[in-house]
């Protein structure tokens, strides 16, 4: 079985990607798009995150910009380096060398054992450039789960999620070549949250990154307590959760579209359920096992946070 992340690097990335790490499936690769930041922030987080975690996978640099408007990250939530912190954050490092990623998609694509899985956690860019270009190995991909959407109302404006307002086209490129794509959204990753409380049993895990998991966490949830919420979801450590166990989860079958106009509905994303309506074209997470989900990604992060 081959695994694939695609990733913007942030913290909730960062959560996804030692999860799935920890769940004992071996990644292939990764690959970096722009979204929470530009490219040359993402890239500096992911060669700190390398030099801190031991990643022993190669990663990739990828889409620096939408497939047509311009640029816009999530900087305004997560700061200029994407992942906040209530102390300490990742190093600088010295830059990882990273070749492209879409000849290394392409790659992975045609050698190696079957099924191709890949977990997208950013904007969509590498994928759609690779359906685009490539699609006789976009068709080998034999499934794509996603973090991204919103099946009733947006977080980075009223309609739309960030994943999806910062490349819709992306997103409409890969709804429309047919790939086997599962939307975990907004609805259903705020129904696992992270609360302040959750962050002392990292801290006190006692291994060598204990204090910057702790801290990073806490920072990451703050972006909730501080606009007077009580908890925050780990997002993309959601999607890691059920990419690992589907079984956690309930899907259903819907034709899903983005929208590409309007200044307030573009990058909103639409679920049709029925079927006498449209043709479905996606599954989209609907209910999840909540606590079981919460816990498997909570456990992953004092695991860590324990070796010395």
């Amino acid at each position: 079985m081959g695994v694939w992340i695609d990733t913007d690097m942030g913290f909730d990335d960062l959560a996804a990607i030692l999860l799935v790490r920890q769940g004992g499936h071996g990644i292939d690769g990764i690959s970096l798009t722009f979204g929470n930041t530009p490219i040359e922030r993402v890239r500096a987080n992911a060669a700190a995150a390398a030099a801190v975690f031991g990643f022993g996978f190669p990663i990739f640099s990828g889409r620096e910009q939408p497939l047509l408007a311009p640029i816009e990250t999530a900087a305004a939530i997560l700061g200029e380096t994407g992942m906040p912190t209530s102390g300490r954050a990742l190093p600088e490092t010295d830059p990882l060398p990273m070749a492209a990623a879409f000849p290394a998609l392409c790659d992975w694509l045609t050698v190696g054992e079957r099924p191709k899985r890949i977990l997208a956690l950013g904007p969509l860019g590498n994928i759609a450039a690779l359906a685009v270009a490539r699609p006789d190995l976009a068709a080998r991909i034999d499934e794509l789960v996603w973090m991204g959407g919103g099946v009733t109302r947006g977080n980075h404006t009223a309609s739309a999620e960030f994943n999806a307002f910062a490349d819709p086209e992306a997103l409409a490129v890969v709804l429309s070549h047919g790939l086997p794509l599962t939307m975990v959204d907004l609805d259903f990753c705020r129904q696992i949250l992270a609360s302040p409380g959750d962050v002392e049993p990292i801290r006190q895990a006692g291994g060598r990154n204990a204090a910057l998991l702790a801290d990073l966490t806490a920072g990451f949830i703050a972006i909730a307590t501080a606009r007077g919420r009580a908890a925050m979801s780990l997002y993309d450590a959601c999607a890691a959760a059920i990419f690992l166990r589907p079984g956690l989860a309930r899907f259903e079958r819907a034709n899903i579209a983005v929208e590409l106009a309007g200044t307030v509905t573009r990058g909103r994303t639409v679920v049709e359920t029925r079927a006498s309506h449209a043709v479905f074209n996606a599954s989209y997470a609907v209910r999840g096992d909540s606590d079981a989900i919460r816990t498997m990604i909570l456990d992953a992060l004092r695991e860590e946070a324990a070796k010395p």
